[in-house]
């Protein structure tokens, strides 16, 4: 196959967009990325992060920030989708998340990537069309939507959903206008 001169081995093709998901996390933090080429989504790669559970907090943001960066170095996404953190019932542990997906923030920003971001509900809602589904759910439509022959993990099929969100109608995207509308059982009102 001959690649046309004009075009550097890097450049995307014309109407593809790259998505990297994020699902963050202090001990596994979930990547996924995939291609959107008009309303097709394509499934590029997807994994998992995993720090070392006796490390530091220093050291496990480093390891993060070091596979996000590494992780957006090899796919080159064009955009980024981080799923927002929820209140949870212990404060420590909703710190200790914030500060990881502060790191993930930091790693796209670090490549100038634009960052938007959805909430589990909002994501949810976008891959199974009800913003409360279980895990399995999630596992099961991303399988579905993206044509692929095995389960991807929870947490990288979190990412790929929050991608998935992100790709159908999300800001960037779709191309969907948000501004004075707010969320309400998972839709737009």
């Amino acid at each position: 196959m001959k690649r046309a001169s004009h075009l550097s081995p890097l450049a995307s093709p014309p109407g593809r967009i790259r998505v990297l998901g994020i699902d963050p996390g202090l001990r596994i933090t979930g990547f996924g990325v995939l291609d959107k080429t008009g309303s097709t989504l394509a499934y590029v790669t997807s994994g998992c992060i995993k720090t070392p559970a006796a490390g530091d907090l220093a050291t496990r943001l480093k390891v993060i920030l070091d596979g996000l960066r590494e992780v957006i170095a090899s796919v080159k996404p064009d955009q980024v989708a981080i799923e927002k953190v929820f209140v949870n019932v212990n404060p420590q542990s909703t710190l200790l998340l914030g500060q990881a997906r502060g790191t993930a923030i930091c790693a796209a920003v670090l490549h100038e990537l634009q960052v938007s971001e959805y909430t589990a509900l909002q994501v949810k809602q976008a891959v199974v069309g009800n913003g409360h589904a279980d895990k399995g759910q999630v596992q099961d439509m991303v399988k579905r939507l993206l044509k692929l022959t095995g389960s991807p993990s929870a947490d990288a099929a979190d990412a790929l959903a929050c991608a998935i969100c992100h790709a159908h109608g999300g800001q960037g995207l779709g191309k969907l206008a948000t501004a004075g509308y707010r969320m309400k059982r998972g839709r737009l009102v």
